[in-house]
């Protein structure tokens, strides 16, 4: 588990299921970033990288060392509503749905080919806080089951396009 943040929750409870971390602070520069990061993934021996809660931008030689094997999670059903807030971006915009999508990270900002989307309904007199519980309670469902398909090899990219085996 690498987090850029020393002090965040999901640090402590792979600590506590005995699952190696590091910690790679940002320092300002974004390839040394990536690069960091990747060399700790790789030191590790791991294969894929499982983006969650991540609110950095890897630069592209992350995708070039890991391709179709960076998966990111969204709170809405890109390409709708891309980038920060877009459970906000959603409410101002007035949808009647929203939800979440999980998909595997490419050289654009919540772009790349999308492999599961959930659709979550935007009820009258829903907050940002409101909605985003319950598009959580989608991404905990669905976004276990795209990492393990992706680690069991179900995940192809043709023609941009992912094919579940």
């Amino acid at each position: 588990m690498i987090s850029d943040m020393g002090d965040c929750r999901a640090l402590e409870r792979a600590r506590e299921a005995s699952i190696e971390t590091a910690v790679v602070p940002y320092g300002g520069d974004r390839a040394e970033f990536t690069k960091a990061i990747c060399d700790a993934a790789e030191g590790a021996g791991v294969a894929a990288l499982v983006l969650a809660g991540f609110m950095r931008i890897l630069g592209p030689e992350a995708i070039a060392r890991f391709p179709h094997r960076i998966l990111n999670v969204h709170p809405s059903l890109l390409p709708a509503f891309p980038g920060v807030d877009a459970v906000g971006q959603a409410l101002r915009a007035g949808v009647q749905v929203t939800g979440v999508t999980v998909h595997f990270v490419d050289e654009r900002v919540d772009h790349g080919p999308i492999i599961a989307q959930r659709a979550v309904s935007v009820h009258p007199g829903d907050d940002e806080a409101s909605l985003h519980a319950r598009i959580q309670v989608r991404e905990h469902e669905v976004y276990p089951r795209v990492v393990g398909a992706l680690v069991e090899g179900r995940l192809l990219v043709d023609n941009g396009k992912v094919i579940w085996t």
